[in-house]
């Protein structure tokens, strides 16, 4: 049986290195990894065995929020950066089958990503979808990359799950949110999620210490505080800032917590 993921690595990337675009696709349950990605993933497992779960929360938070998003508040323009691998309910997915006339602009700056873009820009015929090679860190380059697609005088929904804890500088990640925010008009929406030591997850910070000795790239937990310091000045939605398995889960809200912040603030 052949194994999973490319056989061959696209220009550019690594596949010596573990690389968290691909080593959380592994832990979704996808095929698009390498035997180093999955070496490393298992031993995260093995140090901090509810990783997985994060990840599945992670996603499933996505699909809760643009739905609401697309839904009930009438957003239809999403910004998603720090895209990642191309998994099931992408954004453009799930806003599209609320809002058939969604535009969506997807954000990453990995080569393997870039790849497998195509996957990410099969748009329904009313909406549009995008992809931005761009760095998370270059707020300004993204936001004149993605004019070309949404309308930024109207309200955009900015996804940022899991990328801010990239940026290992917290003064640095609240002024790419600023520069993001400050661009946009009032109605616009910011959704974050972020690992944290504050809600449990024994392993945690072993895990993250091992990850940041043996894939890229390094990466930071953040107290509720700073979490919090991202959503200066906007109106966060209810229930607030909690574990991303726990935001507007309906029936699910028994679930168990993971390590995980997630909130969704609103431009006043």
């Amino acid at each position: 049986m052949p194994e999973p993921g490319p056989r061959t690595a696209p220009a550019r990337v690594r596949a010596d290195i573990a690389h968290n675009a691909r080593v959380w696709n592994y832990w979704l349950g996808g095929e698009d990894h390498y035997p180093v990605d999955r070496v490393v993933g298992d031993r995260v497992t093995g140090m901090y065995p509810s990783i997985g779960e994060v990840a599945r929360a992670d996603r499933a938070f996505l699909g809760r929020v643009v739905r609401h998003l697309a839904g009930d508040a009438g957003t239809g323009q999403f910004l998603d950066i720090g895209t990642g691998l191309p998994s099931a309910d992408n954004t453009h997915e799930v806003a599209q089958h609320t809002a058939p006339d969604a535009r969506v602009v997807y954000v990453d700056n990995d080569p393997i990503v870039l790849a497998h873009a195509r996957s990410l820009l099969s748009s329904s015929p009313e909406g549009a979808t995008e992809y931005i090679e761009a760095d998370a860190r270059d707020p300004q380059r993204i936001l004149r990359a993605a004019e070309g697609t949404l309308d930024l005088r109207r309200p955009v929904a900015v996804m940022m799950l899991g990328i801010l804890n990239f940026v290992l500088d917290t003064d640095e990640a609240r002024t790419i949110v600023r520069t993001l925010m400050d661009a946009l008009p009032s109605g616009s929406h910011l959704v974050l999620t972020h690992p944290t030591l504050e809600l449990g997850g024994e392993g945690n910070e072993a895990a993250m210490r091992f990850w940041n000795e043996n894939a890229t790239p390094p990466i930071t937990a953040r107290t509720r505080t700073e979490f919090a310091s991202f959503l200066d000045g906007l109106t966060v939605l209810e229930p607030g800032i909690v574990s991303c398995s726990r935001w507007r889960a309906g029936a699910a809200a028994r679930t168990p917590e993971v390590a995980q912040f997630g909130a969704v603030g609103r431009k006043p």
